[in-house]
């Protein structure tokens, strides 16, 4: 964020002294000037007034709900955990459990997004949308921390033995630009207590996470029985995340990061083989593209175009089966591998993607199409080319290869 509002009157400066080239400024004015132009800013420069209408409508609060059922993402089940049944009696406890800003973030409402009293009533957090599904007779809340110092964790383990399961919600507090900058991805010690505290206690702990990137967690991935991927998941984030706890909606989300395991595990999964070395390797806590479900898939007849002309498309197909006992939304992701370039390939990148909704024991076939767009890449004069040579196709764990002449 730019307190710093000199930069106008230096840049003038520059300029009049003949160190910064108006053809500089030029180009900078240029390229805005050309999104405007795209966006139909020149003919239209003020926003439709009456757009305004479907505001927090019905209609934009069930999108929402149904972006925020589809994206989070269920990270660990041990023992199939989840859904959970509606009969057992819960704690409900972390620093993210009762707040909606935490859902939410930054530019949500005010510049920070963090003015919980301005948050719409109305709205549940996660403690109320949990009182609402099982009732308030059913719920213990003891809140245990905030974000960064303790409350009352002793508290909450003893709430604990009166129930069967445990919710803890983790995460940050909302934030964006300067103000959320860290120097380190771990999770807040004291939140990582919490879990560990609770954990002595024998009951089974259903992690929800609601933050705006991968925090650590390695320190208590083990002690806990099932974890929620919630990301900031908006108004409707806390009923699409019960939604999923409890059955209503088969968890369909897919991790759009790796998820690192230590703080400075950064290499990403389109990592280049040169780049993997010692303590250098993609190790992550899970992969790009991880999500499980409430049921399972098996990918089948894995079929590509064995060769093709540069310019020419490449066909892909793919069948996918949900051999699992209830219906659910699957993400095929389709990665491509150069296998020889003229500059070094990554050793896999995502090409495509479709979700794809089955019935129990239901199949269908999906069709991918590469074209030369996708195969793609800037050479060392940083010019945008095709090569011809050897290609792999993944899908699920099926390979298949094509040669592009």
């Amino acid at each position: 964020v730019p307190f710093d509002f000199s930069f106008a009157t230096l840049l003038i400066e520059l300029v009049n002294e003949g160190e910064v080239p108006l053809s500089r400024i030029d180009d900078a004015v240029k390229r805005i000037l050309y999104v405007k132009h795209k966006l139909g800013l020149f003919d239209n420069p003020y926003p439709n007034k009456e757009l305004i209408n479907g505001f927090a409508s019905d209609e934009f609060r069930k999108v929402n709900l149904k972006a925020a059922q589809e994206a989070i993402t269920l990270l660990k089940n041990e023992n199939s955990i989840l859904p959970l049944s509606k009969d057992k009696k819960v704690l409900v406890t972390g620093p993210t459990s009762n707040q909606m800003m935490n859902l939410n973030g930054g530019w949500t409402i005010t510049w920070q997004g963090n003015v919980e009293s301005l948050y719409p009533k109305e709205k549940n957090t996660f403690l109320e949308a949990v009182q609402a599904e099982i009732g308030d007779d059913n719920v213990s809340f003891v809140q245990g921390v905030t974000i960064n110092s303790e409350i009352n964790i002793e508290e909450a383990v003893k709430a604990a033995e009166n129930v069967d399961v445990i919710f803890a919600c983790l995460g940050e507090d909302p934030y964006c630009e300067t103000p959320g900058n860290i120097t380190d991805l771990t999770l807040d010690e004291v939140q990582l207590k919490l879990v560990d505290e609770l954990s002595k206690t024998g009951k089974p702990i259903v992690l929800v996470l609601y933050e705006g990137r991968p925090r650590g967690i390695n320190k208590i991935v083990d002690k806990v029985d099932a974890i929620l991927m919630g990301y900031l998941p908006g108004m409707e984030g806390a009923d699409a995340t019960v939604d999923i706890i409890y059955g209503e909606v088969n968890p369909s989300g897919k991790l759009p990061f790796s998820y690192p395991k230590t703080p400075m595990g950064f290499t990403t999964y389109d990592y280049k083989p040169l780049e993997k070395f010692d303590v250098n390797d993609y190790d992550p806590q899970w992969p790009f593209g991880f999500g499980l479900s409430y049921t399972s898939y098996e990918y089948a007849d894995l079929s590509v175009s064995e060769s093709a002309k540069i310019g020419e498309s490449i066909e892909v197909s793919v069948k996918v089966t949900n051999t699992g006992k209830v219906a659910g939304k699957e993400t095929v992701e389709l990665y491509v591998t150069d296998l020889y370039g003229s500059v070094t390939r990554p050793v896999k990148q995502l090409k495509g993607f479709e979700k794809v909704y089955l019935e129990p024991g239901e199949s269908k076939v999906i069709n991918f199409t590469l074209t030369s767009d996708h195969l793609s890449f800037h050479n060392r004069e940083n010019k945008k080319v095709v090569e011809p040579g050897d290609f792999n196709v993944k899908i699920g764990n099926l390979i298949k290869s094509f040669t592009l002449n």
